[in-house]
């Protein structure tokens, strides 16, 4: 099972989250299902089995997010390291064939957040760009094709 490193913000919002589906996504799904079963016959009850499934979904959800709170480890930004790109670190990237700079922060699976401009470790961006230092170049397989990304800065 693989460690997730998170920032202590991803980390309590993960636990948020958790406790959440927990309490009151189980007691809706419950309600759901109550309410259902009060409609008569469950063999052809569509929206019994709708419940059913709903509450699958959720204690699955929570069990893959349980899975991802145990191996949870908070990295403490101020001791890592900015000559290469690490988990938790800002890399600003160049794209080579358009010139385009933008700037992600790597993070865990969990905290990913492409609005946020938070980009997944194992995700293949993130993959490539590990390890590397200031002016290395990546070339990285996306769904556009091979790109080239010369990395311009790197911070926390």
């Amino acid at each position: 099972m693989s460690v997730s490193y998170m920032t202590p913000e991803g980390y309590e919002k993960l636990k948020s989250e958790l406790e959440v589906l927990k309490t009151k996504g189980r007691e809706d799904v419950a309600k759901a299902i109550a309410e259902a079963r009060e409609k008569g016959d469950l063999s052809e009850n569509a929206e019994y089995d709708a419940a059913k499934n709903a509450q699958g979904m959720l204690e699955l959800k929570i069990n893959d997010m349980e899975k991802v709170f145990a191996t949870a480890r908070i990295i403490d930004e101020s001791q890592l390291d900015t000559s290469k790109v690490t988990v938790l670190t800002n890399v600003t990237i160049m794209n080579m064939n358009n010139k385009a700079e933008v700037t992600y922060k790597l993070v865990a699976e969990a905290e990913a957040n492409l609005k946020e401009k938070k980009i997944s470790v194992s995700s293949p961006i993130g993959q490539g760009l590990l390890g590397k230092a200031v002016g290395d170049t990546a070339q990285i397989q996306t769904p556009a094709g091979l790109i080239n990304f010369k990395i311009i800065k790197i911070s926390l």
